[in-house]
Parts: structure tokens; C-alpha cells; sequence
């Protein structure tokens, strides 16, 4: 149980009562994260609007490469919600879940390719107490996926190390979106 507990239905108003209705049919359950959140009425849409917006305005990089960053930045923090819904958002996108497995081995593993060793390493790098990202690891990913997917890719990591950092201080955990248990939506 997180450290702040979900606002349940009951406690809602209209306007949240439909955010929690159009998120569950969206994902089959309500992110625990919205539903903590949902204690501050004005951070909640902020965050929900934020999200749609980096959504719909990250297509510039392939979604394996943009996916596998992100789940490395959960991976890396230690957000097992961010790992399970990550996961499931990997398999919804039809991509290969199963190495995931193998993220930690990413620099020598052949499960991934160039540009995605090329994007995990830059994650590592954002990801750390200290930044240790170089201007040669900016050039490398600049000539792979040009200016605009560097400013994508650095930017969902940076999103998804915020999103991480809170779920793990509030203490939101795995809600079983790839488990079955909680969350059964159907593949696209």
C-alpha cells in the first residue's frame, strides 16, 4: 500500500469520477499514481494533461528505442509500478518484453540493437546521482536519431525519472498490469 492512500471513488467528484472511468477503460484499472495524486485536484490534471501532451508529441524516435529508455530509467530507480505498467505499455506497442530480462547486460547483449544500446547508455547516464552524460554521447545520439528525437529521448528519460522518483517516495508499487491480475486490457 502506498504511503498516501488512492482517493477511492466514493471520495470523488464528477470531474474525477470520469478521469478515473476514461483511465480504466484506457489502461483496465486506474493508475494507483493518478489515484494518489487525486488528492491534489490541481497537480492531478496538470499531470494528466502533461502526460497526453508528452504522448502525442513523442513520435519522433521508434518506440522500441523510446520504450526500452524508459523502462531502464524504472529499472535503474527501482519503481516496480513503473516497471510493471512500462512493461505492459512494451507489450501493448508489440514489442519484444522477454528481453527485458537481459536490460542490465544491454552494452554486450545481442537482444539489443546499436541505437538502443546507444539510447539505455544515455539513460544511464541521466539517470545517476550525478549526471554523467558527455558531449560525445550527445553527438553519437544526434547522428543516429538526429536534433529532435535527442531532445525526445531526453526528455521522456527525464520524465520517467520524475515519474519514478515520486511513485517510489509515496511508495506506489506494482498493480499487476502484467500479471493479469489487475489489469486485463485488451492487445491493440
Amino acid at each position: 500500500m502506498s504511503r498516501i492512500p488512492a482517493k477511492r471513488t466514493t471520495e470523488a467528484g464528477p470531474l474525477l469520477k470520469l478521469m478515473y472511468r476514461i483511465a480504466g477503460r484506457r489502461y483496465g484499472a486506474v493508475p494507483a499514481p493518478m489515484a494518489v495524486v487525486a488528492h491534489h485536484p490541481k497537480l492531478l490534471r496538470a499531470s494528466v494533461l502533461h502526460e497526453l501532451l508528452a504522448e502525442k508529441a513523442s513520435k519522433r524516435l521508434p518506440a522500441n528505442v523510446r520504450e526500452l529508455a524508459v523502462y531502464r530509467v524504472a529499472t535503474s530507480i527501482g519503481c516496480s509500478w513503473c516497471v510493471d505498467f512500462g512493461t505492459m505499455l512494451q507489450l501493448h506497442e508489440g514489442l519484444d518484453i522477454d528481453r527485458l530480462k537481459h536490460i542490465d547486460d544491454y552494452a554486450d547483449s545481442p537482444a539489443f540493437s546499436r541505437p538502443e544500446r546507444l539510447a539505455l547508455a544515455y539513460a544511464d547516464a541521466m539517470t545517476g546521482a550525478q549526471v554523467t552524460v558527455t558531449d560525445e554521447q550527445v553527438a553519437e545520439l544526434e547522428a543516429e536519431f538526429g536534433r529532435d528525437g535527442v531532445v525526445e529521448l531526453t526528455y521522456q528519460i527525464g520524465l520517467e525519472n520524475s515519474r519514478a522518483r515520486v511513485n517510489s517516495a509515496l511508495g506506489i508499487v506494482d498493480q499487476g498490469f502484467t500479471s493479469g491480475d489487475a489489469c486485463r486490457v485488451p492487445l491493440p
